[in-house]
């Protein structure tokens, strides 16, 4: 039994899926996976399927009816985590834009660096990005300037998605109350841990664009950060009550 669970969304990633299992379940450290796929009809599931005959304990899939947002996959996945007192909980894209190998060291950005949460940070001493055009560089550090201008979030990569939390974060968090489902999710829920107390910890990753398949984002997923960050700002964090 691990300790950690790797929640990994997906829709329309056939060409990365069998590749990013098999990598992830190569790691010296000992990971389970969680596939949320939203109902890709190019077939992630099926193979996905094939695969947990070749890893019936490490590899689990929940499949859901279309596409149904960013946000609501890992809240899904978070619940099913929690449900199975998994300790660490990543997020991570199918697409090798995180890299696998950088999974142990965010791991131990928690266990051993002090963190809550750890993030894989572009934006650090270390980190960087690879095969982006600078319009789109420039938006993304622009975007967490923007964000720590509002939220004074102290988190340089504020719109990172590969993320460790320790199981506690997830506990604490009211998930009934994350309201953003696209961009502004991973705002949400950093704002969220970093209001409720936890200590953030950046680790530096390098962000390698896809090779494959098709990115996700567009100018309405953009949107909806930008006007987040707003009443982000304005809203006053839930706690759960954890007994």
């Amino acid at each position: 039994m691990s300790d950690s669970l790797i929640i990994i969304p997906t829709y329309n990633e056939k060409e990365n899926v069998e590749r990013m299992l098999r990598t992830v379940f190569a790691l010296s450290k000992s990971f389970h996976v969680l596939i949320v796929d939203d109902g890709s009809p190019d077939g992630t599931a099926g193979i996905v399927k094939n695969l947990q005959q070749e890893f019936p304990n490490q590899l689990h899939i929940l499949e859901r009816k279309g596409k149904l947002g960013l946000g609501t996959a890992y809240i899904a996945g978070f619940r099913w985590a929690l449900e199975r007192n998994y300790g660490y909980v990543f997020e991570m894209d199918c697409d090798f834009s995180h890299n696998p190998n950088d999974l142990v060291r965010l791991y131990e950005g928690c266990t051993t660096g002090g963190g809550n949460m750890s993030v894989g940070s572009r934006y650090v001493k270390g980190g960087g990005v690879k095969n982006w055009p600078f319009k789109r560089l420039a938006i993304s550090f622009c975007a967490s300037l923007y964000v720590n201008t509002i939220l004074w979030l102290g988190v340089r990569d504020s719109t990172a998605g590969f993320v460790c939390y320790t199981r506690k974060v997830l506990e604490t968090i009211d998930l009934e109350s994350i309201q953003f489902i696209g961009y502004a999710f991973q705002i949400e829920m950093k704002y969220n841990t970093k209001q409720l107390g936890f200590k953030i910890v950046e680790v530096p990753i390098t962000f390698i664009d896809r090779e494959l398949g098709v990115s996700k984002m567009s100018m309405n997923i953009f949107n909806e950060a930008v006007i987040g960050v707003l009443k982000m700002r304005f809203r006053r964090i839930s706690r759960k009550n954890v007994k």
